[in-house]
């Protein structure tokens, strides 16, 4: 009988960080430059690869681009460094949703998961006892991932419109910082931006028209929990995000927290969890659109629910309620008390929060101003049944195959290739990809290739003229 090998892990981060550099070291194949330089006509640094956005997405994309030896390349994000994602900001479950066994920023590296940086921390055990990650935990492990590899962040730095320059052949990107305005140059721009980077964070209007700003708030946004103490509190929403608000807010010490939402009942079954496997993950964009459109649709239509610990958390309050099927018909403010009308009563609360999710339209991005009408959305690609029309799955953009935005109209700007939409735009093109960390196993070698791929076709005539002037005599 052959006995299983005892394993051997490593005791502590520094022996960890050991590893990796030998695996690496292993792994570096082949290890020679291979991207021509670039400057404009006024003798400024022309960047291969601009990535915006630093969190989970950026780094991992910034990463793989360095394993293939593109290293001339800058990841910029708008927060403070450590403070990009939503992880430690507006993320306000205890752990991410996601199975702790997923794997994706490591490119394929074991010594370089979460798996391996926890348990050189805690102990080789440790990770059999964890049932879900803590979002903390996440933030830390990609702030190392960040710091020892090296990976060139620039933090406070915002993003403004995208320029292309013709004659340059790459593009004008102006860059807000605390020491004042600059402008980057870029051959190619990863636009890794989150769940709302094709868009933006939805407030509807029947709120922002009838209420004050003093009286809600976006889950997304900054909240002052502690003032919501002795408070009664409307949640809109059915998501993990609602849920997540609402049980801040009774933790916080609110009077009472009020969740409705429209659906008869609470989504009790993940289609999310059924997606998780080789075959969409990896291939739903090799999918005819239609087919394409049926499944997003479809997952729309089922729905996401409330993890059953989010869903437990804010149930252990008795002053929490649920209202299923009530939508909301009018809000009002009257003596400092936020009125609602629904479909069956009124209530009166003193703040609401809007777990309403985000909008998709390109228009929104100022990223993307001077271009955003040149596009091509699904909605100039695919025409569904009446039954199954999607006004906001109907302005995804509609990419390529390796994430990259098309023409709307043929011909017309064909520099729009070079700008690669990593975000939650691209699901019903690609699936699970930029902003979720199930698909980034499938999506990041996706993305990764259509770059390397474009900079080699492009310079394909001077990589030609350097095989003919080679001459290395070996004796």
């Amino acid at each position: 009988m052959i006995q299983k090998p005892e394993m051997i892990a490593p005791k502590n981060l520094s022996e960890l960080e050991a590893q990796i550099r030998h695996d690496l070291e292993i792994l570096d194949y082949p290890k020679r430059q291979w991207v021509r330089s670039r400057r404009t006509s006024e003798a400024r640094d022309v960047l291969d690869v601009l990535v915006i956005g630093g969190g989970q997405s950026g780094l991992a994309v910034a990463f793989g681009l360095m394993r293939e030896k593109i290293t001339n390349i800058l990841v910029i994000d708008e927060n403070t460094q450590g403070y990009e994602g939503p992880w430690r900001t507006f993320a306000r479950m205890n752990t991410l949703r996601t199975p702790k066994h997923l794997i994706g920023p490591d490119t394929g590296i074991p010594s370089l998961t979460i798996r391996s940086w926890y348990e050189a921390q805690n102990g080789f055990d440790s990770w059999e006892s964890l049932r879900f990650i803590p979002k903390e935990t996440w933030a830390s492990y990609l702030e190392w991932f960040r710091s020892f590899l090296q990976i060139p962040l620039r933090s406070n730095t915002r993003a403004g419109a995208l320029e292309w320059l013709p004659g340059e052949n790459c593009f004008a990107v102006p860059i807000n910082r605390p020491i004042g305005l600059d402008v980057l140059y870029a051959r190619k721009i990863v636009l890794s931006t989150g769940i709302d980077g094709s868009g933006r964070w939805d407030i509807p209007g029947f709120i922002k028209k009838n209420l004050p700003k003093s009286h809600y708030a976006h889950t997304r946004e900054r909240i002052d929990f502690e003032a919501l103490a002795g408070k009664t509190v409307a949640v809109i929403g059915a998501g993990a995000s609602a849920f997540d608000n609402a049980s801040v807010a009774l933790e916080s010490g609110a009077k009472a927290v009020h969740l409705f939402f429209r659906r008869p009942e609470l989504v009790r079954s993940n289609p999310y969890r059924w997606a998780e496997f080789v075959g969409f993950l990896k291939h739903h964009s090799d999918l005819p659109d239609a087919q394409r459109w049926n499944f997003i649709m479809q997952l729309l239509e089922m729905g996401q629910l409330p993890p059953a610990d989010t869903h437990q958390r804010a149930n252990s309050f008795s002053n929490f309620e649920m209202h299923a099927n009530t939508a909301w018909m009018h809000t009002s403010l009257r003596d400092d008390k936020v009125l609602i009308e629904t479909n069956t009563q009124a209530y009166e609360v003193d703040y609401v929060l809007l777990g309403t999710g985000f909008v998709t339209d390109l228009s929104l991005r100022r990223e993307l101003a001077q271009m955003h009408s040149l596009i091509a959305l699904w909605k100039d690609r695919y025409t569904p049944p009446e039954e199954q029309r999607h006004e906001d799955l109907a302005r995804h953009p509609y990419l390529g195959s390796s994430f990259e935005f098309q023409e709307k109209e043929p011909g017309t700007a064909p520099w729009l290739g070079n700008i690669f939409n990593f975000t939650f735009g691209g699901l019903p093109s690609m699936g699970f990809g930029g902003a979720s960390i199930s698909g980034m196993k499938y999506s990041l070698p996706k993305l990764v290739g259509g770059i390397t791929r474009q900079l080699y076709l492009e310079d394909a005539q001077e990589h030609f003229q350097s095989l003919c002037d080679y001459y290395q005599p070996e004796f």
